[in-house]
């Protein structure tokens, strides 16, 4: 197995096996490392819960984030939104943890690879589309692309290629960057600074995949809330206000 040095700006580039052409780098070991953690905490975590009664202190603390994860989501997109709640989190899950776990020696967060970020953005990209034709149907949706006419059409592509493109190379410019900072202090300078730039890349790599949760719910929000839909006004409101006495 290769060790990551300065010249290398991806783990794309570190070889973990190789027979003939068939090789796997760190992206994918680091991905599927990822993967199985939160599949493995996932089962541990929702073990025997219960639907009524008394709950556990690690229920009570799993439906908090829950709630969380689901107003901070309808505060962004209206109720309809909250259709896209697993989709999303399942995102900020995965990349927070794939970022946050740079703090263990001798990992390399996916996230810095193009590869995994643009994977992730084009999830994104197909989701779109998938939650407005199911809340509008496909004609409905269409439309939304000519208008105010069907000039427009291009240009809506483009826009949704260009805001992909742009998910995938922000977080990957960001936790790059990050490790390459980390990489060059740990040449030149004691331990102290590389250790304060763990915690600040901690601190980045949650920013990020907020940021990117955030984007990917604004994105499929406007699919679920264009399209002409004349229901539109009633079913994206807000949670309602204190109801009024009789």
């Amino acid at each position: 197995m290769e060790i990551m040095d300065l010249n290398q700006i991806s783990p794309d580039q570190v070889i973990i096996w190789q027979y003939g052409d068939l090789m796997i780098n760190a992206t994918l070991v680091y991905t599927w490392l990822v993967m199985a953690l939160l599949v493995a905490g996932s089962l541990l975590l929702t073990r025997n819960l219960v639907h009524h009664g008394p709950v556990s202190r690690r229920q009570l603390l799993l439906e908090t984030i829950a709630g969380a994860l689901r107003q901070q989501v309808q505060d962004l997109g209206g109720a309809a939104a909250v259709v896209c709640l697993p989709f999303v989190s399942t995102l900020f899950i995965f990349i927070f943890t794939a970022n946050a776990l740079a703090l263990v020696p001798g990992y390399v967060p996916p996230t810095a690879s193009l590869s995994t970020t643009a994977a992730l953005a084009l999830s994104v990209f197909v989701a779109v589309p998938l939650y407005g034709i199911r809340r509008h149907g496909l004609w409905s949706y269409l439309k939304a692309y000519a208008h105010p006419n069907i000039f427009f059409f291009p240009l809506h592509l483009i826009s949704e290629c260009a805001r992909t493109i742009a998910l995938a190379v922000r977080l990957f410019g960001n936790i790059m960057s990050h490790e390459k900072i980390i990489g060059i202090l740990l040449s030149v300078v004691p331990l102290f600074f590389p250790a304060v730039m763990q915690v600040l890349g901690l601190v980045i790599g949650t920013i990020q995949a907020y940021i990117f949760a955030v984007l990917a719910t604004v994105y499929i929000a406007a699919a679920l809330n264009d399209a002409g839909d004349e229901s539109r006004p009633d079913d994206i409101q807000a949670a309602p206000t204190t109801p009024q006495k009789n």
